[in-house]
């Protein structure tokens, strides 16, 4: 076993800190994100018809990448640290760095969860499956086969793939449950994001992660590649597929992206406040709520994803000078 990690290790390609591609993912995906969030600013009469539908399926897409870049940049930089020099010691680094960031993750979700509604009052509200929870506890839940297997990267990417193959398969088995799993487990008034089956876009970008981490470009592409396929063949036999189970219901600008796909996590908070949370009695969503036309909606999105981007911005410029204080003072 120690021949083959230390093999593993020998053969894994040099990469860059960041996978652009990714940052590329996560900015669109936050775009997006606040563009269907935006939404709530359009008028009724408008919610309809064949420019918001297309909207809505482009929309559709947006959570599905968003998970997913959160598993494959886990599996990414937990095989990456195994097959460093020194390996022990940088594990150990990335495994607090991780759990620091899953315990950001789930904070600034439970700070959403506050903004909305009364968590004091009823703590169930605390553990509201939104997006940042689903993505928190998806990845936390994966964790400990994440670091196990993260020296031997082929072995994670297969146990991510079943792992997302079981949770997409049970998923529709746990609709009929009820409290308190129907919580966390499946699409309950509550359970905006639950784990079944939003967690299994975790374990896919795992397998995609650990491949790329292992392979390069070339690793990203075949699984990539042999995915989006694996999805056509299962989309063209859903009747078979929904057979199985029991009945159920049913530049500038690039800079301007890869600030959102590097911090990606500010960018959803600052959106969701800007729209919803009343300072002074404003926000986007008490001024201009179900009132906009077309042309008001287009251009109030973009005014609010710029108002966004600033504080996104901020927020990274901040987190750059503590983390270069603590490195400087580390040395």
């Amino acid at each position: 076993m120690r021949i083959g990690a230390s093999a593993t290790r020998g053969s894994m390609l040099p990469a860059p800190t960041r996978i652009r591609a990714i940052d590329w993912l996560r900015g669109l995906a936050v775009l997006l994100m606040i563009q269907t969030h935006a939404l709530a600013l359009l008028r009724p009469e408008l919610r309809s018809g064949a420019l918001f539908d297309s909207l809505q399926w482009v929309d559709g897409l947006v959570a599905p990448s968003f998970i997913l870049a959160a598993g494959f940049s886990m599996a990414l930089t937990q095989v990456r640290a195994a097959s460093a020099p020194g390996a022990a010691e940088a594990r150990r680094r990335r495994m607090l760095r991780t759990l620091r960031r899953l315990g950001e993750v789930l904070l600034v979700g439970i700070l959403v969860n506050w903004m909305w509604f009364p968590i004091f009052r009823e703590p169930r509200w605390i553990v509201r499956m939104d997006i940042l929870p689903c993505v928190g506890l998806s990845l936390l839940l994966a964790l400990p086969m994440l670091f196990a297997l993260a020296p031997y990267p082929r072995a994670l990417r297969w146990a991510s793939l079943l792992l997302a193959a079981a949770v997409f398969g049970v998923s529709p088995l746990a609709e009929p449950l009820g409290p308190p799993w129907n919580r966390f487990l499946n699409h309950h008034s509550d359970a905006v994001f639950p784990l079944l089956p939003w967690a299994g876009y975790v374990y896919l970008g795992a397998a995609i992660g650990s491949a790329t981490a292992e392979e390069g470009r070339r690793g990203a592409a075949v699984w990539l590649g042999a995915l989006a396929a694996a999805g056509i063949v299962v989309w063209s036999l859903t009747p078979w597929f929904a057979a199985l189970y029991p009945p159920h219901d049913g530049s500038a600008a690039v800079r301007f992206v890869e600030v959102f796909g590097t911090s990606s996590l500010a960018g959803y908070f600052f959106h969701e406040m800007l729209l919803f949370f009343r300072v002074f009695g404003f926000s986007f969503e008490a001024r201009w709520g179900k009132s906009c036309s077309w042309p008001q909606y287009a251009a109030l999105t973009i005014l609010l994803a710029a108002c966004t981007f600033v504080l996104t911005w901020m927020t990274a410029r901040i987190y750059a000078a503590v983390e270069q204080r603590a490195t400087a003072a580390a040395a």
